[in-house]
């Protein structure tokens, strides 16, 4: 589900952005003498995949605010804030993850913009920290061998006060699509830094940073719909 909603999101923004361009260029050829400006200022929004991922998965339920400030012409300081529930299935085990975090940063934009576009292909790098809490539903024992019944074990136990840091690699883009009005998606590339974990349980999933795989690396993405509050101007 979340890798459909990927591809479609990202296929609509390439879609977007080569039509700006193709605007632009056809703008540029027109208007050689005009000036342009760079715009300033704050931008605010949201990550709209998880209420739709919400609303096919009834075990899911989560929101995620983003901004940034630009602060020259390539660099933005940029952050996300986030409320994430998950209820979680595996072979043996079944256990929710609920809390909160927050992830700051800055992004570079890596593309040339012409005339008066606004747009990014970027490149960033996260500080995030995450305060949840971890509650193992029910579990089965593994045994080996099949001489033994399979037993479920309603377990019900809560563990409270966890957190974790860590910090991520980011790639995105931002398209303009109406004055100040902006499409975005991005992938990131996590890296555990340290965490605090239950005593025999090991948080197999951490709002904010997602899946816990391997050596303590995680993925994810974002697909947001952004608005800039313009503070002020400079000439290009």
């Amino acid at each position: 589900m979340k890798q459909n909603i990927l591809k479609f999101s990202i296929s609509i923004l390439f879609f977007a952005f080569s039509f700006t361009v193709n605007a632009q260029e056809e703008t540029e050829t027109s208007n050689d003498s005009i000036k342009y400006q760079n715009k300033f200022g704050l931008r605010v929004g949201a990550d709209i995949s998880r209420p739709i991922i919400g609303a096919f998965n009834n075990d899911i339920k989560g929101i995620e605010l983003v901004g940034d400030y630009r602060v020259s012409r390539n660099l933005y300081i940029a952050t996300e804030l986030g409320f994430y529930e998950r209820i979680t299935e595996e072979d043996f085990i079944d256990f929710n993850s609920k809390g909160t975090y927050l992830k700051a940063g800055v992004n570079y934009n890596l593309y040339q913009n012409w005339g008066a576009m606004s747009n990014e292909i970027y490149a960033g790098v996260r500080y995030g920290f995450s305060s949840f809490s971890q509650t193992l539903n029910t579990y089965n024992p593994n045994f080996d061998g099949t001489y033994f019944p399979e037993l479920t074990v309603d377990s019900n136990t809560k563990f409270s006060s966890l957190n974790a840091h860590w910090a991520e690699l980011v790639m995105g883009l931002k398209v303009e699509v109406f004055n100040n009005l902006y499409l975005g998606a991005s992938m990131s590339l996590k890296k555990m830094i340290s965490q605090k974990q239950p005593t025999n349980f090991k948080n197999l999933y951490i709002p904010g940073f997602e899946r816990v795989y391997l050596n303590d690396t995680g993925f994810g993405f974002n697909y947001t719909v952004s608005y800039l509050i313009p503070i002020y101007k400079k000439d290009k």
